[in-house]
């Protein structure tokens, strides 16, 4: 074989040289959004977890949004060959120099765009991808365009792309990366489900949330939005009495009680104000309320610990399918695109629309047949976290053959 189908050999397989020539290949992960919100955390360790089952000779270098409260100490813990930058100009500009390709994580958006034009211009035309991102406008296609490939959370985000002519040469659905996650903290979970009186697989965990997140709440210098506050006080009542409902149906037909947990800083108030001290007192000896945040490692571990999950959020459901555990998501218009993943992956009808009475109609009877009918249940979660490999499998193949 001469050199030119030698090299053409080692494309077609996926190989790079460098790989071939025993040098190690370099990663910079653009990643860790911030860490007031478990899903936002689980998007790091999912992509990192994906790129250890399928790249495992690339050396990876985290380029950190946020990585506090214990994070960082988490990350390392479950993947101790990771290198966590620190986010000094000098160190990042070292970094790029270094690295072969930078991987845009999952996340709402391009969050990191500014940081991708800054790898264009650093670079010197080393490439880049973007996965599994939603996209809710065209205000950085031109980012998306100079992209190897970008895969998007859901079909929608897909669409308006295409829609408006990308001319990025790999557009296609690849779901949100913290499917993968797999960080565990298996003892906590067990600590705070003893104490809690929660029994293992007796019990359903559910998530409020406000229509819109209320941040000046928990970070400092977020000044408070009238507009979204008024929304989210106008449609509380509305929303949750679905959860309400659901739950006083679980713990009164079956032999299960409900966990109230949150998956923000924010959610340990809503979910007393609006659940816990409205339901009715003679089934609150089956509802437990969980009175402080959590990482995502306890979080994890305690839906392993339960029959499955339902309520207002969307990573906490992304997580339980991924490792194999029911989970019903409410989404609202306010919210992006993200949460018709459910439809991508085969669970349209455990996707409901708070916002449409003939949805919500069937919401209770739903969340109780996670437990009524369980086999057809777990036939239907498993079937999706299938479909849900296949894809992550199929991304990781393409972000094999673009490393330089």
């Amino acid at each position: 074989m001469n050199r030119r189908n030698f090299i053409a050999a080692l494309l077609a397989s996926g190989i790079s040289l460098k790989a071939q020539e025993g040098k190690t290949q370099k990663i910079i992960l653009r990643s860790s959004w911030q860490t007031v919100n478990i899903g936002d955390i689980a998007h790091t360790p999912g992509v990192l977890h994906i790129l250890e089952q399928y790249l495992p000779h690339v050396e990876v270098m985290l380029w950190p949004g946020s990585v506090k409260d214990g994070v960082a100490e988490m990350l390392s813990k479950r993947f101790p060959k990771l290198t966590i930058l620190d986010k000094k100009r000098a160190v990042i500009s070292a970094a790029i120099k270094e690295a072969d390709f930078l991987l845009h994580g999952s996340g709402p958006s391009v969050v990191a765009n500014k940081d991708l034009r800054r790898w264009i211009k650093e670079s010197n035309g080393k490439p880049y991808g973007i996965y599994g991102v939603t996209v809710s406008n065209t205000a950085n296609i031109d980012v998306i365009n100079k992209a190897s490939f970008t895969f998007f959370r859901d079909s929608k985000s897909l669409a308006l792309v295409k829609l408006h002519g990308s001319t990025c040469p790999i557009l296609e659905l690849g779901l949100d990366g913290a499917f993968a996650c797999d960080v565990r903290d298996d003892q906590k979970a067990l600590e705070f489900t003893q104490a809690s009186g929660l029994e293992k697989g007796k019990f359903l965990c559910c998530i409020p949330r406000y229509r819109y997140t209320p941040y000046w709440l928990i970070k400092k210098g977020r000044k408070l939005d009238k507009k979204r506050f008024n929304r989210s006080e106008e449609m509380k009542e509305h929303d949750h009495a679905f959860l309400r409902q659901a739950i006083e149906r679980v713990v009164r037909e079956t032999d299960h009680k409900v966990l109230i947990c949150p998956e923000d800083q924010t959610q340990m108030l809503i979910g007393k104000e609006m659940l816990y001290d409205k339901l009715p007192k003679d089934i609150l000896d089956k509802v437990v309320i969980r009175e402080k945040y959590w990482l995502t490692d306890e979080a994890l571990s305690t839906y392993h610990l339960s029959s499955g999950l339902f309520g207002l959020e969307m990573h906490s459901p992304i997580m339980c399918i991924g490792s194999g555990i029911p989970a019903i998501v409410g989404r609202f218009k306010e919210q992006t695109t993200k949460g018709f993943m459910w439809q991508d992956i085969g669970l349209g009808d455990w996707l409901f629309d708070m916002d449409k009475p003939e949805q919500t109609a069937k919401y209770a009877s739903t969340v109780l047949s996670l437990v009524t009918d369980r086999k057809a249940t777990m036939e239907k979660t498993l079937k999706a976290k299938s479909v849900v490999e296949s894809m992550q499998a199929n991304g990781m193949q393409t972000v094999k053959r673009h490393i330089v």
